[in-house]
Order: structure tokens, then C-alpha cells, then sequence
């Protein structure tokens, strides 16, 4: 699986970004909670695993791959807020808030986004594709990427959407950063833009089965199995995929998009099996 091919790397990587001051040791020791709580590392295997797709060096990524976990990790704390989703586990402990504080998980989420582009500036690839990269995380993650798909779910909240909308939703929500992690991993190789828009492509398609599959996992999964609450969308009267197109049609869907996905990847002549692989994984996993 891919997320154990590079798991090493990642985990090293991720513990090392940030290094505690004492004097105002509670922030570090709350980012780090929620970063090094473990996790798929999906992102962060992706853009190591599209580097590597594209001749890239791994070694000289690892910085982005740490970076767009952080981000990541950063969105998941602001998430379980209480004023987002306002959960209190996530992957199987006390959420941050519920850790620390509401004050304190705030700012660590604060502290993982803003340090993220530091840890990225520290990478040794050529500064021509290092610029590149950090514009496309800045975009994926920002205001017209995952913040917008995010503010969406808030107002989808609020009322009835239908089922473009929630596809618009996903695809900013959480296909944005997948996009950030595979399109990253081929521009610090320094392919062509036709690489690139396949990785954006397989990464669209990816997103949106993804988390049509969460959507299901949220009324057939258990919390044990998910570190996380099940069934807070069905309590909140929350429209969902699931709500519209049925159970059964969604897992379908699921395997549409997986398959769509997959056919990006014939744009890529090199070995694509492990992508495919973590593609077909994603459709079948529990959890």
C-alpha cells in the first residue's frame, strides 16, 4: 500500500517540523498532538508517490509532503471545533479542544497552516518549481480551494442543496488538497503540464469518491472503527450525497469516480499500479 511505502519518511519528517520552546512549550505540544496522532498520510503519500511517478527526487519533497499533512492536520482541528462540526474525538482520542483548549487547538491550527509554508520554503528543489508548488498549495488550500469548500458545508447546513452543489462541495472540500498533493508531486519533478493536469484529474475524481464514501461510512461504520462520531450527519438533518442519490446508488457512484480516476493514470507511462492500488483501497476501506 502506498501510505506504507513512505510511511517512515513521512513520520520522521512530520516529527522533526516542529521542535518545542519552552517558554511557550503548550502550542508546540498541541500541534504536535493532532500531527503525530497518525492518520492515512493519503496526501503525503500521494505527492511522494507522483514525484516518484515522475523521475522527481523523494527526498528533496519530504518538505511539501510534511507541509500539506500540517495543513491538513490544521483543517481537521478547526473542524471539530465548536463552531464547526464540534466533535470530540478524532482518530480515536480527545479532539484538540477537548485536549487542551478552544483557545489553545485554535491556534495551533493557526500554527500548523502558517508553519507549513516555512517547512515547504526549506525544500532543495529548483527554485523555478518550488515557487510553482507553493502558489498551487496557497491556491489549493486558500480561499477559492479548501475554505470555500468548507464554508459550503457550513451553509449546506442551513439548507437543501442538490446534487451539483454537494459535488462542487467535495471537489473543493477535500478534492482541492488531494489536487495540492498529486499536481505538487509532479511539478517538483519538473514534468509537462500534461502530467500535471492527468495528476489533477485522477486527484478530482479521487476527492469526490472519497468522500462519498465518508458519507456512507457515516451511517455504516462504528466510531470504534472510524476514531471519530458516526451518525452526527443523519441526527442533524444534514442533506448529504447519501441523502439524494440513496445508499446503494452512492456506492455505485463511488466505484464510477474510482474508475475515472483510475483512467487518468493512462496518461502516465511509467508504473501506475501502486496509484491504481490505493484507488481500488479507498472504494473497500471500513474505516
Amino acid at each position: 500500500m502506498i501510505t506504507d511505502k513512505y510511511k517512515q519518511e513521512i513520520e520522521t519528517c512530520l516529527s522533526s517540523v516542529l521542535q518545542s520552546e519552552d517558554e511557550y512549550k503548550v502550542i508546540f505540544d498541541a500541534a504536535n498532538y493532532s500531527l503525530l496522532a497518525g492518520g492515512k498520510r493519503l496526501r503525503p503519500a500521494l505527492l511522494l508517490e507522483f514525484c516518484s511517478l515522475c523521475g522527481g527526487n523523494i527526498k528533496d519533497a519530504l518538505p511539501f509532503a510534511a507541509a500539506i499533512e500540517m495543513i491538513h492536520t490544521y483543517s481537521l482541528i478547526h473542524d471539530d471545533l465548536p463552531c464547526m462540526d464540534n466533535d470530540d474525538l478524532r482518530r480515536g482520542r480527545p479532539s484538540c479542544h477537548k485536549r487542551f483548549s478552544e483557545d489553545t487547538a485554535l491556534l495551533a491550527g493557526d500554527a500548523l497552516l502558517t508553519e507549513a509554508f516555512n517547512v515547504a520554503c526549506n525544500s532543495n528543489v529548483d527554485d523555478r518549481y518550488k515557487t510553482q508548488a507553493i502558489k498551487t498549495l496557497a491556491e489549493c488550500a486558500g480561499i477559492n480551494g479548501m475554505i470555500a469548500g468548507q464554508i459550503l458545508d457550513l451553509a449546506f447546513e442551513k439548507s437543501s442543496p442538490n446534487k451539483e452543489q454537494i459535488l462542487k462541495m467535495y471537489s473543493l472540500k477535500t478534492g482541492k488538497l488531494l489536487k495540492a498533493a498529486c499536481t505538487i508531486g509532479c511539478i517538483l519533478a519538473g514534468v509537462d503540464r500534461e502530467k500535471v493536469s492527468a495528476a489533477a484529474d485522477f486527484a478530482e475524481n479521487l476527492g469526490i469518491a472519497f468522500q462519498i464514501k465518508d458519507d456512507i461510512l457515516d451511517i455504516e461504520s462504528t466510531t470504534d472503527l472510524l476514531g471519530k462520531p458516526v451518525g452526527s450527519d443523519r441526527e442533524n438533518g444534514k442533506t448529504t450525497y447519501v441523502t439524494i442519490r440513496g445508499l446503494d446508488q452512492s456506492k455505485q457512484d463511488v466505484i464510477f469516480y474510482t474508475n475515472k480516476a483510475k483512467e487518468s493514470l493512462n496518461r502516465f507511462t511509467n508504473n501506475t499500479a501502486t496509484l491504481a492500488e490505493l484507488a481500488d483501497y479507498l472504494v473497500n476501506r471500513n474505516y
